[in-house]
């Protein structure tokens, strides 16, 4: 997992967002943003990248 900060966490809340970018069966993609929300303005804190390796549930 790599992580971007991009600017400091103040607000009321965070937010975040995640995606699969490309899945497959040995890796998947992902990406997340994440978001501090104050007073209505919404701004973008930072940004996750990664590689995931898919197992199955024993």
């Amino acid at each position: 997992m790599k992580i971007h900060l991009l600017a400091p966490a103040q607000g009321d809340h965070l937010e975040a967002i995640g995606r699969v970018v490309k899945p497959g069966r040995r890796l998947v993609i992902v990406q997340a943003e994440v978001f501090a929300l104050d007073k209505g303005l919404r701004t973008q804190i930072a940004l996750l990248t990664g590689t995931m390796v898919p197992t199955l549930p024993k």
